[in-house]
């Protein structure tokens, strides 16, 4: 059983590590000019999982661009709906995206003390 205390530092541990990675996360759907609203995303080296409440098919198109928080660098990628959960979000594999910028997520999740695993 956990106490009160173990379950506050582990959410404080899950937003720490969903709001320090990124800023200015801007999507685009492919052949689509609206905006959509985000929340923070869960980032790893090979995708992401956006809290949103709009809905995308699997295999739609996204057009990503966000900064790293630490390194400042802008992340460019298109990237490819795997799974949406209706109501939460969806989870999306990087389909082109740089070396460069791959490198720079890893930096930047090992320079936070986050995973580096490649899982989405």
């Amino acid at each position: 059983m956990s106490s009160p205390l173990t379950k506050v530092s582990a959410l404080e541990r899950q937003a720490k590590r969903h709001a320090s990675h990124y800023r200015e996360l801007f999507i685009t759907y492919e052949g689509r000019s609206e905006e959509i609203p985000l929340r923070p995303p869960d980032l790893s080296v090979q995708g992401m999982f956006i809290q949103t409440a709009r809905r995308f098919p699997e295999g739609a198109v996204l057009k990503i661009r966000f900064r790293l928080v630490r390194s400042l660098y802008e992340v460019f990628a298109r990237a490819e709906v795997r799974y949406c959960l209706p109501g939460v979000g969806i989870g999306i594999e990087f389909v082109e995206i740089s070396p460069e910028a791959r490198s720079a997520i890893r930096d930047e999740l090992r320079d936070a003390g986050g995973p580096t695993n490649d899982s989405i």
